[in-house]
């Protein structure tokens, strides 16, 4: 081996160490957007915004409502009921315009969601298909003494000291810390 072939060969080791070493990051980064857009688009679905209809059905059930109250008399009795029953029907056209429009909101965050999980197994199948037997990650071998074999499934073990992390592991390990993060990020959410 001459010296321009070694210089080569450090040239190719030194572009994979910078691919394995984004690589990590890159990939939980992602699966971080993932797990954030699918909590949005469920917090979305649950809480769907009150619309001018529905304001106004409300508005109309109190007004009614508040009328009938007004009415105390025994002479009044009559309009007071009637007033209730207008409020009644008010409510149950209420009822039934919001059933209507959970179906309508479910249908198409349901959509929404359909494509996000797409976009996930797509992109879980590309990264697995990229990074199959490549490492993704080395990590001391002091840090994951005894997961080193598990971290480094598919990739050949460890390297100077160096468990070399495999992309299985790694997806799986970066769903559960991308679950966790979005849970404590709600949960500080709702102290607030």
């Amino acid at each position: 081996m001459n010296h321009t072939e070694l210089k080569r060969n450090m040239g190719e080791g030194e572009i994979l160490e910078q691919r394995r070493s984004l690589a990590a990051p890159l990939i939980f980064f992602i699966f971080i957007i993932f797990q954030f857009a699918t909590k949005w688009l469920h917090d979305l679905k649950k809480g769907a915004s009150k619309t001018d209809k529905e304001i106004q059905l409300r508005g109309e059930i109190k007004q009614l409502l508040k009328e009938a109250a007004s009415f105390s008399q025994p002479s009044t009795f009559a309009q007071a009921a009637k007033l209730r029953r207008l409020a009644a029907a008010k409510e149950k056209e209420l009822a039934n315009y919001q059933v209507q429009q959970n179906k309508e909101v479910k249908l198409s965050y349901d959509l929404y969601l359909k494509v996000l999980f797409i976009l996930k197994v797509i992109t879980h199948a590309l990264l697995i298909f990229w990074f199959w037997r490549s490492p993704v990650a080395s990590v001391s071998q002091q840090l994951v003494q005894p997961f080193g074999k598990v971290l480094s499934w598919k990739t050949g073990g460890s390297l100077n000291n160096n468990v070399m992390v495999g992309i299985i592991p790694w997806l799986i390990l970066c769903t559960r810390v991308t679950k966790f993060v979005c849970r404590v990020v709600e949960q500080n959410k709702g102290l607030n």
